[in-house]
């Protein structure tokens, strides 16, 4: 059996078992397939010692810390998957560590970066809706582009019935999704608009008709790119740097902005969708930052 065909096969144990993404799926592919063609042997005899050459190569050519680490996390699954279908009867990987990773917090958007980005989109229902539920509602791109209408909660006599939506996150795990008032607010004023944008050709709008922001395009909704695109336009317009302004950023400042006005950390992990808190504790710099410039201005002993 070749590497290609045993990396097949833990992709669709990933897949189906795990709920992987495609991204995910995607990137472990890639890994694998990078560290089979390294070895000249292949990966079902590589031992401990061709592995470390494949990672120190990956230093040498310059990958950063966070790509080896994540190629070393792939490596580490698949052998685990081997050995647990008793393709191999030790795991090669079991003392490979990988590159240490200093987490650099992210630069946050200001309440007023957010708020002129939200102005820039004037009458653009869509645009609005989008940033809103980006920032208001902390969604992943992902989950944001492929948000389907029966996520959504009813309405009934004009009125929703709650406010939370329904969020598939990484590794298929869901979770409830609240909502503010100018992010329902917005979603309503979109969905008033969004027959207008589905497909005309039939087959098209089969596609498109279950998402909540669709597409003429193969996926049938809106995708990443376009959206990347979309808020370029948007920090030029309101007088930002594009480079901050991304789909992530926006995430970024609504778990700052929660930290900032009270929120505890568990209660953002869980609106963010982070398995591990360790995660979320990126963003408490914020906080750490407020109080340190609190102390040096009003402690009587500061100065």
């Amino acid at each position: 059996m070749s590497d290609r065909v045993r990396i097949e096969a833990f992709l669709e144990m990933m897949s189906v078992e795990r709920g992987a993404s495609v991204h995910t799926l995607d990137a472990y592919g890639r890994d694998l397939l990078d560290a089979s063609a390294y070895l000249s042997g292949g990966l079902r005899t590589a031992a401990p010692g061709a592995l470390s050459d494949w990672l120190q190569s990956l230093a040498r050519e310059g990958f950063a810390a966070s790509t080896q680490a994540r190629k070393l996390s792939s490596l580490k699954r698949f052998f685990r998957f081997l050995f647990e279908e008793g393709d191999r009867k030790d795991d090669p990987t079991s003392r490979l560590e990988g590159p240490k990773i200093n987490r650099e917090a992210p630069d946050v958007l200001t309440r007023q970066d957010v708020a002129a980005l939200i102005a820039a989109c004037g009458d653009d229902v869509r645009l609005t809706c989008l940033v809103e539920l980006l920032y208001g509602a902390g969604l992943r791109v992902s989950e944001l582009v492929s948000l389907t209408m029966g996520t959504l909660p009813r309405k009934r006599l004009g009125r929703w019935d709650t406010r939370e939506i329904i969020i598939r996150g990484k590794g298929g795990k869901e979770r409830l999704c609240p909502l503010g008032a100018p992010a329902l607010l917005s979603l309503t004023n979109w969905l008033k608009q969004r027959e207008d944008s589905l497909p005309e050709k039939s087959l098209a709008r089969g596609r498109a008709e279950a998402f909540v922001f669709p597409s003429r395009g193969k996926s049938g909704h809106l995708t990443r790119r376009c959206l990347a695109q979309m808020l370029d336009t948007l920090a030029l317009k309101s007088g930002l740097d594009p480079a901050r302004v991304h789909p992530h950023a926006l995430r970024h400042a609504y778990a700052t902005h929660l930290l900032q006005g009270g929120a505890d950390l568990r209660s953002v992990q869980t609106l963010l969708g982070h398995a591990d808190i360790s995660t979320t504790q990126i963003y408490t710099h914020v906080l750490t930052d407020e109080l340190a410039e609190l102390l040096e201005t009003t402690h009587p002993l500061a100065n």
